[in-house]
């Protein structure tokens, strides 16, 4: 077979292109390729075309979910995808799988397919403004590894104790898991805020339930995931670490020298969780989730002011733990302006079982893939002082100079 060279628009002239120019381009270079392989041409559906749109712009493999796909169609995708990432035909033998290519990670991972149309599936919830609780913000509440982890997470803060700790069976909830707090937080703000909209009105409403019943697919769709078997097994094991996981918070208060015990609250992630029904293919359909009593209280507050802060949806596209925590943190501690920490407190903060300078590898890796695909809302910079690297978190909407060396920030 002879290899012809594709010449290809680069990823700024694709998106200068009309949704029209970019099918009709697409179906081009497409029927470029059976041409020189010597195959028979393939007509690209809408559904083809929107996959390859969103591969042409990113370059992820993902965006083509080719595992869903058999027959022609996902070998000339195979085609397609290797021959735009080379800018060249290549020749691939029918289930030889492509070598491995080293390639940069990055932060975030693609938005599923259609995410735009989610919202006309499930208004009441993905609707809502994703919340988290503020007073877990500045601690990674889960292990950072994706699968999980076993023993304790324990975090000495000026001010606190907190410890994590997961069940013996199940191990500690992980970053993902965690989505389905968020979840459950935004769900019951947004019904609040509804209840006090109708209670002004004078309509007198039921104050929110303790008790949620989403189906599996609303939650999977609010957290900006695809619809897949293996996304609903994972939820099901979510639930079961995420009741097994307690956080304890022993509040100090400090003394000459010396902290001394004030209160200790231990309490779920969440409460008791019960699948309400299956499908046909056995796959969790509704659940019930009872809210605990510490996200009820902080959000359903007779004072009208909740215990939570606002994230961007493009968190749930941050594909690392790590990146999550930092997030999370930002949203926290620099809010709409700006905050620094020193990688020694980061790593205290995030419970990380990494040495340290691995630990300080991985947010090398961060701040670098930040400036290509930057975090939602913050930049982030890293200045070595010599002693420590300071990670500053900067609120993209204000550029601030960077302040005057100082002690590292111990919230």
């Amino acid at each position: 077979m002879a290899t012809k060279k594709l010449n290809l628009k680069t990823r700024e002239a694709f998106a200068d292109l009309s949704l029209h120019e970019k099918n009709a381009y697409l179906q081009e270079v497409a029927d470029q390729i059976a041409d020189a392989r010597g195959d028979e041409r393939v007509e690209l559906d809408k559904d083809a075309l929107s996959r390859l749109r969103r591969y042409y712009s990113r370059r992820s493999m993902a965006d083509l979910r080719l595992d869903q796909m058999g027959g022609p169609m996902a070998v000339s995708f195979r085609n397609i995808a290797e021959s735009i990432r080379s800018d060249e035909v290549q020749k691939l033998v029918g289930h030889e799988i492509p070598t491995a290519r080293t390639t940069r990670r990055t932060n975030s991972r693609p938005a599923p397919i259609d995410d735009a149309q989610l919202m006309f599936f499930v208004p009441s919830v993905h609707d809502a403004p994703l919340k988290d609780d503020f007073n877990l913000m500045d601690i990674a509440p889960f292990a950072l590894s994706k699968s999980g982890g076993q023993g304790v997470i324990r975090y000495e803060l000026k001010d606190s104790i907190i410890t994590i700790e997961g069940g013996a069976e199940v191990g500690i909830a992980t970053a993902y898991d965690y989505d389905i707090v968020i979840n459950m937080i935004s769900h019951l703000a947004e019904a609040t805020r509804r209840f006090r909209i109708d209670d002004s009105k004078v309509l007198k409403p039921s104050i929110p339930p303790q008790v949620y019943r989403p189906a599996a697919a609303e939650i999977l769709k609010f957290c900006r995931r695809e619809l897949g078997g293996k996304q609903y097994e994972d939820l099901e094991r979510a639930l079961a670490r995420l009741q097994a996981t307690h956080i304890r918070i022993t509040n100090l208060k400090g003394g000459e020298g010396r902290r001394d015990r004030r209160e200790t609250e231990s309490f779920p992630l969440i409460g008791r969780y019960k699948v309400v029904s299956r499908t046909n293919q056995d796959r969790i359909d509704q659940v019930e989730i009872e809210i605990p009593g510490w996200v009820y209280d902080g959000v359903v507050r007779p004072d009208g002011k909740p215990t939570i802060l606002t994230l961007n949806p493009d968190y749930f596209l941050l594909s690392r733990p790590i990146a999550r925590f930092i997030y999370r943190l930002a949203r926290k501690a620099a809010g709409e302006t700006e905050a620094f920490y020193s990688l020694k407190e980061l790593h205290k903060r995030s419970g990380s079982t990494m040495p340290l300078r691995k630990f300080r590898v991985a947010i090398e890796e961060i701040v670098e893939s930040a400036k290509l695909m930057p975090l939602p809302d913050y930049d982030l910079e890293l200045e070595d002082r010599g002693h420590d690297l300071i990670l500053f978190m900067r609120n993209r909407s204000r550029k601030l100079p960077s302040p005057e060396p100082v002690a590292a920030v111990s919230a």
